[in-house]
C-alpha cells in the first residue's frame, strides 16, 4: 500500500493506493487563504501540516489495516511558496504563495542583477516565483530576512515536519528561480543575486528517490511499520503528470483547477522565456517539462459563485452539457494577474459586452469561455515553443463538467479527454512516487495511463465561431491595459 499527500492551495488531499494501482480511499481537509493587502496571498505553514496529518488521521481511522501496510509515501504540493524558517526550524512569517503579486518591482531588479537568469533558470522572473519574494522580504522586512536560516517550499515544510529532514525535489525546486534547471542543481550565482547562499537551501533529490523516512511518532500514530520511505515527490503539476502517466516526451494535459496549467513533457531542458512559458524539471530523472500557466481558472467560476451567493455546480446546471456558440459577453479571467503569455501581476479581470438584456446564464458561459480562451493563449505559446499539441487529457476540479470540457475542445480546436482519477491526479502521482522510492521499480510499470471516461472533440461549426470569438477576445487585454 502507498500513500500520496497533495498540499494544495484550497485544501490537502490524501489517497491510499494499492499494489494493483487502484485508489482505495481518499481524505481531505480544507485550507484558508489570507489576503492582508492588495496582491498579497499568504497561508500559515502549520495549517498545511495540521491538514495533512488530519487527512491521514481520517484514513487511519477508517482504513487502519490498509494504512498499516503503507510502504512508501509521496508528497506533492503547490509550487513557489516561500516558507521562511529561523534557526529553530520554525516559520518566521506566513508563507508567501504562488498567486501573490507583490514582488513585481523585485522581478525587474532580479533580471537586472542577473542577466544570465533566463539561461540558467529557464524562466522569466515573475512575482509568483520564490526568488523575487525573498528580495521583497529583504527590502520590506529586513529583520525577518536577517534571521533567515532556510527557505522551504510548501511540501518540503510538510516533509520536514513529518520526517525531520529538509529536502526538495527537482520539479518543485525548478520553480524557485534558484535552480540550474538544465544541470539539476542549485545555482550559487542565482542565490547570490537574492542575498542567499547554498546553506539556505534544502538538500536536492529526484522525485522518485527516497528523501527520508517517516518519523517514529507518526509511525506509531498511524500504526505503520518502521522505515516507511518518503519520496522526493513533486510540484503539483509534475505530480499530476505522474498520476496521468505523462512520462514520455510529447505527453500533454490541461489541468483545470484553481489555476490552469497546460503541461507538456520534454526530453531536454527547453526554455522559452520570451513566450512566458515555464521550463522545469520533471519528477523523474532525465525528463523536463514545459508549462503555460494561468492564475485563475476554476477559481474564476468559484469567484462568480461567491458573488452570486451560490455553488459553482448550481451555476453550471442551467446551461446543460453543451452550448452551441459563444456568449455575447466576454470575460478576462485575470482575477489574480496572469503569467502565460502576459506576465502581468497587475492584470485584472473584466466583463465586456454587458447589456440590459444580459442574463445570468450568459455571464456564467462567458466565465467558462474566458478560461478556455486563456488556455488557448497557453496552447499557442507552447506550440510556438516546441511544436503543436494534438490532444490533451483534462484533469482538475473543472474536468467534472462535460459542458466545460466541450467548450475547451471547441475553443482549443483539439480533442480533450476526461480521465479516471482526474480529480486526485496530484495525490495519485505522489503515491506513485512513494512507491518508486520504496521499491525501485521501473517508472513505466508504475506510471500507467488512466482509463479515459469521455472524449470531447471540436464541433466544426461551433469551433469556427469560437475562432472568431477568440480573435476578438484576444484584443481585449491590450486595449484594457492601455486604457487602465
Amino acid at each position: 500500500m502507498y500513500l500520496g499527500i497533495d498540499i494544495g492551495t484550497s485544501g490537502v488531499k490524501a489517497v491510499l493506493v494499492s499494489e494493483a494501482g487502484a485508489v482505495v480511499a481518499t481524505a481531505s481537509r480544507e485550507l484558508a487563504l489570507s489576503h492582508p493587502a492588495p496582491l498579497w496571498s499568504e497561508q500559515d505553514p502549520d495549517a498545511w501540516v495540521e491538514a495533512a496529518v488530519g487527512a491521514v488521521d481520517d484514513l487511519a481511522a477508517h482504513h487502519p489495516h490498509d494504512v498499516a501496510q503503507v510502504r512508501g509515501i509521496g508528497l506533492s504540493g503547490q509550487m513557489h511558496g516561500a516558507t521562511l524558517l529561523g534557526q529553530d526550524g520554525r516559520p518566521l512569517r506566513p508563507a508567501i504563495l504562488w498567486n501573490d503579486g507583490r514582488s513585481q518591482a523585485e522581478c525587474v531588479a532580479l533580471e537586472r542583477r542577473c542577466p544570465s537568469l533566463h539561461a540558467i533558470a529557464g524562466n522569466l522572473a515573475m512575482p509568483g516565483f520564490t526568488a523575487p519574494k525573498l528580495l521583497w522580504v529583504a527590502r520590506h522586512e529586513p529583520k525577518i530576512f536577517d534571521r533567515l536560516a532556510k527557505v522551504l517550499l510548501p511540501k518540503a515544510y510538510v516533509r520536514y515536519r513529518l520526517t525531520g529532514e529538509m529536502v526538495e525535489d527537482m520539479s518543485d525546486a525548478a520553480g524557485t528561480l534558484w535552480l540550474d534547471v538544465g544541470l539539476r542543481r542549485w545555482s550559487a550565482l542565482l542565490l547570490h543575486a537574492t542575498g542567499l547562499d547554498l546553506h539556505h537551501m534544502p538538500r536536492l533529490v529526484e522525485g522518485s528517490a527516497a528523501s527520508a523516512v517517516l518519523a517514529p511518532d507518526y509511525v506509531q500514530r498511524w500504526g505503520m511499520q518502521k522505515n516507511v520511505a518518503v519520496a522526493g515527490g513533486a510540484g503539483d503539476n509534475a505530480a499530476s503528470a505522474i498520476g496521468l502517466g505523462a512520462i514520455a516526451p510529447g505527453d500533454a494535459f490541461f489541468s483545470l483547477g484553481t489555476s490552469g496549467v497546460l503541461f507538456r513533457v520534454t526530453d531536454r531542458f527547453a526554455p522559452a522565456p520570451a513566450l512566458a512559458v515555464h521550463a522545469f524539471c520533471h519528477a523523474l530523472p532525465g525528463l523536463w517539462h514545459q508549462m503555460g500557466v494561468m492564475l485563475s481558472a476554476a477559481a474564476s467560476l468559484a469567484w462568480l459563485a461567491g458573488v452570486m451567493e451560490t455553488q459553482p455546480a448550481a451555476l453550471l446546471t442551467r446551461l446543460g452539457e453543451r452550448v452551441d456558440g459563444p456568449s455575447p459577453v466576454k470575460f478576462l479571467p485575470y482575477l489574480d494577474g496572469e503569467r502565460t503569455p502576459h506576465n502581468d501581476a497587475a492584470a485584472s479581470g473584466a466583463f465586456v459586452g454587458l447589456r440590459g438584456a444580459t442574463g445570468r446564464s450568459q455571464i456564467v458561459q462567458a466565465v467558462l469561455e474566458g478560461v478556455a480562451f486563456a488556455a488557448r493563449d497557453n496552447l499557442v505559446a507552447l506550440s510556438a515553443a516546441s511544436g503543436p499539441i494534438a490532444e490533451l487529457d483534462l484533469v482538475g476540479g473543472g474536468s467534472r463538467s462535460p459542458l466545460w470540457a466541450q467548450i475547451c475542445a471547441d475553443v482549443l480546436g483539439i480533442p480533450v479527454h476526461r480521465v479516471e482519477e482526474g480529480e486526485v491526479g496530484a495525490a495519485l502521482g505522489a503515491a506513485r512516487l512513494g512507491r518508486l522510492a520504496a521499491t525501485g521499480e521501473d517508472p513505466a510499470d508504475v506510471c500507467t495511463r488512466p482509463r479515459r471516461l469521455a472524449s470531447f472533440t471540436p464541433r466544426p461549426f461551433v469551433a469556427a465561431a469560437y475562432d472568431e470569438a477568440y480573435r476578438r477576445w484576444r484584443a481585449l487585454y491590450p486595449a484594457l491595459k492601455e486604457s487602465s
